[in-house]
């Protein structure tokens, strides 16, 4: 059996060794690990058992000490509270290469199924109730418990996400260990450590356990729920879930990043800032070969002083999908050619880094025209104290968990449980946004009065001086349920982005129609007022993306252009002199978006946005220039 074991070794390594280092298991386990997998050996029973530790009596003498223990180590769930102990009576030897166990998983979901499964899975449901210690009789799921089980989970859920795959299968994968493994206590000096490894020939994920000491037969396995984080009040913010705290000491004001911050990201993301050049001049004549590797732009534009070209070493224009990197060679070498891109425009594109410069605009709370938004990775403590604050003041505490950088509200969830929003930010680096919970709403006949969103089209001709069009035409997308702040895992009603999810009716209406529609149910907000608003807090954001130079802000390279939709929503607030606006809510930027409806609809599209950015022939395109 060994001498397979060895032979396999190499193959096994080169599979997993990568995921092996990174959760620092100990080579001296491989072996056995492969062994293990391979022959779905689960060996754990004979090492350890699983105690039910009994509610100590407040009245009987001398277990005052044993009770505050019990305190110190905060059971997953509800009572009966349980342990895992060794039992084997040789006890556990870190040195034995054996000392490696698989756990195996009761249940693996993605968020956005977990409801459904509970309610369709057979046993499931059953299973997590017990697993939780939650009371639940019945043999036909009901709301309630399942409602409870969506509320415990947090406290059970572990995480991974697949390096490999479309945007959708990258999605983070949670799942609860077996009732063995969500029994093991946390400590802040654990005995054992456990990670995620995901075994490619079976395509199965499992939890691996190790000793970090020698144990003794009695001795409790405990793990570190925040492993790897050394800093205290982090600590004290990632363990609230088991060990609740207040941190209302914390001050949550959020005042901007440092230099450093911006620099790290810009050295992160492997751009090379372009040399200064002059402004090109070009023949008032000229025709540009465009190099571009976007279908729309190929199949649309079709004005005569643009022609494409298949060599990009020959082209004047560079419109490219993907994100352009080497501006310092472009700059040197080729300063003439124009692109469609800014140096460190992610700033405006990524989550995190739209929320840290617009505090620019609005102070550590931010601008008016953005939800107030944290870091969950760099601002977890500031975080928590707000909602903490928001809570002790009956506020809304509804919150929205957005990835910093994915599309089409992929791995985003509303929730009011902290709990929740705490353990989200162990699954990929995320910000957490107060969700508008009186957002305008607009009435669908078919449907009654449904959220909506706005998206526009903003064409960034340059930085020094600011030069900002908007496209004339806006798009409109709304949900397909009449909006409550309840069912907050129901896609329909909380989110407007339909056109990805497969069966789901896409509701379209033209900017045309939309306006006196809005206007007969508004009346006193007519449409022009509401605009000029949207259009001043959109000036605001580009005024202070480039109010610094990069990459503190967007860089001003006189050879580039681009274009960016903008989405927002519209929310119910009161202004400085007491009366009840619609303020806008920029929800994010999106780099190069889709302009397929715009195509469709508005086929001169791509020829506006090449007269407006290459040729600086606006007057006769569907723009309107707001800086």
């Amino acid at each position: 059996m060994s001498g397979d074991g060895e032979e396999d070794l190499p193959a096994f390594v080169a599979l997993h060794g990568a995921a092996l280092r990174a959760s620092r298991v100990p080579a001296r386990y491989w072996e056995s690990l492969c062994r293990k997998l391979r022959g779905e050996v689960f060996d754990a029973g004979d090492y350890f058992g699983i105690m039910q530790v009994e509610e100590v009596d407040e009245e009987e003498e001398g277990d005052e000490e044993m009770e505050e223990e019990l305190k110190k180590k905060p059971n997953p769930g509800n009572e009966p509270c349980f342990k895992v102990i060794v039992t084997n009576e040789n006890g556990l030897q870190a040195s034995n290469p054996d000392s490696i166990f698989l756990i195996d998983h009761a249940w693996t979901y993605r968020v956005e199924h977990a409801r459904q499964q509970l309610l369709q899975v057979p046993g499931l449901l059953h299973r997590m109730t017990n697993l939780m210690g939650i009371d639940f009789h019945g043999e036909i799921p009901d709301e309630g418990s399942i409602e409870q089980v969506l509320q415990e989970m947090w406290k059970y859920n572990q995480t991974y996400q697949l390096s490999q795959g479309t945007a959708e299968e990258k999605v983070p994968v949670w799942y609860i260990m077996d009732e063995f493994g969500s029994r093991i206590q946390h400590s802040d000096q654990p005995s054992f450590a456990t990670a995620p490894l995901f075994y490619m020939p079976q395509q199965i994920a499992y939890t691996v356990l190790w000793p970090l000491r020698d144990l003794e037969t009695g001795d409790e396995v405990t793990r570190d729920y925040a492993y790897g984080e050394p800093d205290r009040l982090i600590r004290k913010c990632v363990l609230l879930p088991w060990v609740p705290n207040e941190v209302l000491d914390v001050n949550c004001f959020t005042p901007e990043p440092s230099d450093e911050h911006y620099k790290a990201i810009l050295a992160e993301n492997k751009e090379k800032l372009p040399v200064m050049i002059n402004p090109p001049v070009y023949d008032k004549d000229k025709v540009f070969k465009v190099f571009t590797d976007i279908q729309q732009v190929l199949n649309n534009l079709t004005h005569p002083r643009f022609v494409f070209t298949d060599h990009e070493g020959e082209a004047d224009i560079l419109y490219n999908f993907s994100h352009f990197k080497d501006y310092r060679k472009l700059s040197e070498e080729r300063p003439e050619v124009m692109l469609n891109q800014f140096p460190c425009e992610n700033l405006l594109t990524v989550k995190d880094c739209l929320a840290s410069i617009s505090r620019r605009a609005g102070g550590p709370d931010g601008p008016r025209w953005l939800p107030r938004t944290f870091n969950l990775q760099t601002e977890l403590p500031q975080f928590i104290s707000y909602f903490q604050q928001r809570d002790r003041r009956g506020e809304d505490n509804h919150w929205i968990c957005k990835p910093w950088n994915l599309a089409r509200s992929l791995d985003t969830h509303i929730t009011n449980s902290l709990n929740n929003i705490i353990r989200h930010r162990e699954s990929s680096p995320k910000v957490v946004c107060k969700y508008i919970e009186n957002p305008v709403l607009f009435h669908r006949e078919d449907v009654g009065m449904v959220k909506f969103d706005i998206r526009y089209v903003v064409l960034l001709r340059s930085i020094k001086p600011l030069k900002l069009y908007i496209y004339d035409v806006f798009w409109l997308r709304f949900s397909n349920r009449a909006f409550s702040l309840d069912d907050l895992d129901d896609y329909e009603k909380h989110f407007t982005v339909m056109n990805y999810a497969p069966g789901v009716t896409l509701k379209q209406v033209h900017c045309e129609e939309f306006i006196p529609l809005f206007e007969k149910q508004y009346p006193e907000h007519p449409w022009t007022t509401v605009q000029a608003n949207i259009f001043k807090a959109f000036a605001e954001l580009f005024q202070v993306a480039s109010a610094k130079p990069a990459p503190l802000g967007i860089c001003d390279y006189p050879s580039s252009r681009a274009i960016y939709a903008v989405d927002l929503m519209l929310k119910w607030d009161t202004s400085r002199d007491g009366k009840r606006i619609m303020q806008p809510q920029i929800l994010e930027v999106n780099f190069n978006p889709d302009c397929d409806r715009a195509c469709k609809y508005h086929p001169t599209f791509f020829n506006d946005v090449f007269s407006t950015l290459f040729l600086d022939e606006a007057d006769s395109c569907h723009v309107t220039c707001i800086v």
